[in-house]
């Protein structure tokens, strides 16, 4: 087998991956948030659908100009499962056609050698397989043929992808498998999960000093514990009882700031460790130091439990 036919039936190889993620996508996931942030599941997929129903025209030698703007938009419709594997089918037919390996595409960025075309392919659908994955509760594991190498080509490309925008800075995590060493490299942490995500937008809200925007990542039944009165604070039960006590403290606080400094997510608990600034009547600065004990219950915060520096 020659390195062209070999880097072929990888990207087959990597797009059948994509598509058994696609295939165990719940029904009521297609909303949630994914590692590949600001997109939900069904923008994930609908971007690597996109990548798949550019490959046959641009393997048939047409440029960017030429396919225009015809495959810009929503390419699920109300079949997302079903226009995966017709696209990933049609990518697949594009790349086996006799003497693929041979030809140049003309990408955004210049002429390219398809084989090269198809490594980009082949990196994309493996780390988005996992993005899908992680956000669906899936099979977070990949392929190790595919793995390694996609890491051996992505070594010399790293830098440059993230010159170009195309991918985040490295996490501050460790990595002790390839796949883990992989995910690192494209920007991702390995132990993502859509409580992440979570956490990350109650952080925001907060900072933002937004009331509704915190609500709204409140659970029906959430718990509230506040870091006063001493020494077990006061415990808030039911959502609209933990608006009513965020609400007074909100009208009570003069140029009030929330700072998230940071965060740490396993499984549905986490921590955030904050600062929290206002002035006094007399307009003095004050400040307190504190963490949120969290527990995040399908996709909002069910408990914040709340302590401070004594």
């Amino acid at each position: 087998m020659t390195p062209d036919t070999d880097v072929l039936r990888l990207h087959a190889r990597s797009v059948e991956l994509f598509l058994e993620r696609v295939r165990a996508v719940p029904e009521d996931a297609w909303e949630r948030p994914t590692p590949s942030a600001p997109w939900t599941v069904r923008d994930l997929v609908n971007h690597v659908v996109g990548e798949d129903r550019w490959t046959a025209p641009l393997m048939a030698g047409k440029s960017i100009a030429e396919v225009g703007d015809s495959l810009d938009g929503d390419l699920l419709g109300g079949m997302p499962v079903q226009a995966a594997e017709q696209a990933g089918k049609e990518a697949c037919v594009a790349f086996g056609e006799p003497g693929a390996g041979d030809r140049t595409v003309h990408l955004s960025f210049g002429d390219t050698p398809a084989t090269e075309y198809a490594w980009q392919l082949i990196a994309d659908h493996v780390v988005h397989g996992w993005d899908l994955a992680a956000a669906t509760g899936g099979d977070t594991q990949l392929d190790d043929d595919l793995v390694s190498a996609v890491t051996g080509w992505f070594a010399e490309r790293e830098h440059l992808y993230r010159q170009a925008g195309a991918i985040a800075d490295r996490p501050p995590v460790a990595a002790s498998t390839a796949r883990d060493r992989l995910l690192v490299g494209f920007g991702r942490d390995p132990s993502w999960t859509g409580h992440h995500d979570v956490v990350r937008r109650f952080g925001a809200a907060w900072e933002a000093w937004d009331l509704d925007a915190i609500m709204d990542l409140m659970a029906d039944d959430a718990v509230f514990e506040s870091t006063g009165p001493a020494p077990d604070g006061r415990r808030v039960e039911g959502r609209e009882a933990v608006r009513a006590e965020w609400q007074e403290m909100f009208a009570a606080t003069r140029d009030a700031s929330f700072t998230f400094e940071e965060s740490f997510v396993c499984g549905d608990r986490a921590t955030a460790r904050w600062v929290f600034a206002w002035a006094n009547e007399d307009g003095s600065p004050r400040h307190v130091r504190g963490v949120d004990v969290i527990r995040v219950r399908d996709g909002k915060i069910a408990e914040k439990l709340s302590y401070v520096k004594g």
